[in-house]
């Protein structure tokens, strides 16, 4: 995050994200940042209360709930460590929110995620969806049931451990080091991981699949080995390399490793930009845990900042 971070909030006045002002405020507040606290409103229904009513709607008094809202989400707690910022959009609610991220220059999204509950939710938000999908800025996904964080301390204790799934790609380092900087700041321990996924090829019945698996496992021991050379030691590393679907084997991790807080990466597409790929999408759909999904960053910037972070390691 840059010195002085703007942390975007979007609210839809729900419990959940009633959650999500208390994590976005207690980071505002540690890293000294600026909290924005955002509501979209349905153009439909701005025209339906004009219609009828007779009162003309205006953004103030959205403002005015957004201010009451997060005045009751944040009671017993200061409102002066941080500033925070009030806006009030009209239109579809993902597009909103990442052009408010756009606009504020803002370093991460902290934002709820809605669905079924349970070990085997099917679907989550749709919002929280595409902004996922679009994003070129971190977001926290937040879905934890519980009690709502006031301070840093409390977010510590929530989340342990810092579960970090890579696929041993380019981007992977940089994923790792923003892993790396929440392991400092939280004082919690990181675990890197890796998921070796099953061969299926027609191939498979004329090959000895137990040496290639061994030999798969050792590649994939040798390039996490690489990635926990740049985590200084006092952060408690840990490697791990499991076998199976993706999804499933980071949801089981988690679980076993009681790791509050997984650290994943979206994929890059020189034609769509930052994208969610199936394994992210399943891992918050299966995971209990908060999900801080992370942007590439551009192939040039992502090099230097590969090798700057090599170098500082």
């Amino acid at each position: 995050m840059n010195p002085r971070p703007t942390i975007l909030c979007p609210i839809d006045f729900s419990d959940a994200s009633r959650m999500a002002v208390r994590y976005g405020r207690a980071l505002a507040e540690h890293f000294g940042g600026r909290l924005v606290l955002l509501a979209v409103e349905d153009p439909l229904l701005t025209e339906a209360m004009d219609l009828g009513t007779g009162h003309l709607w205006s953004p103030d008094d959205t403002r005015g709930e957004l201010e009451r809202f997060v005045k009751a989400a944040l009671a017993g707690t200061s409102l002066q460590p941080a500033d925070l910022a009030f806006e009030v959009a009209v239109g579809k609610p993902a597009p909103e929110i990442l052009d408010v991220a756009r606009s504020e220059s803002c370093d991460l999204i902290v934002m709820s995620t809605h669905g079924l509950t349970g070990m085997r939710k099917l679907f989550f938000g749709s919002t929280t969806e595409r902004v996922l999908r679009e994003t070129t800025v971190p977001v926290l996904a937040i879905s934890v049931p519980g009690e709502a964080p006031s301070t840093l301390q409390d977010i510590r204790r929530t989340i342990g451990r810092i579960l970090v799934p890579v696929d041993l790609s380019r981007a992977s380092m940089h994923q790792v080091q923003i892993a790396r900087g929440l392991s400092e700041a939280l004082e919690v321990p990181i675990l890197l991981t890796h998921v070796v996924e099953p061969v299926r090829t027609p191939l498979a019945a004329r090959l000895h699949l137990p040496s290639i698996n061994l030999e798969r496992k050792t590649r994939a021991e040798d390039a996490l080995n690489e990635l926990m050379a740049t985590v200084p030691r006092h952060l408690h590393a840990e490697a791990l390399v499991a076998y199976g679907d993706p999804a499933e084997e980071i949801a089981k991790v988690t679980r076993d490793r009681q790791a509050g807080l997984i650290v994943i990466g979206l994929h890059g597409s020189p034609m769509l930009g930052p994208r969610m790929g199936s394994v992210t999408y399943r891992v918050l759909c299966l995971a209990h845990a908060l999900v801080l999904a992370v942007p590439p960053v551009p192939t040039a910037a992502g090099a230097s900042s590969d090798a700057q972070s090599a170098a500082h390691a």
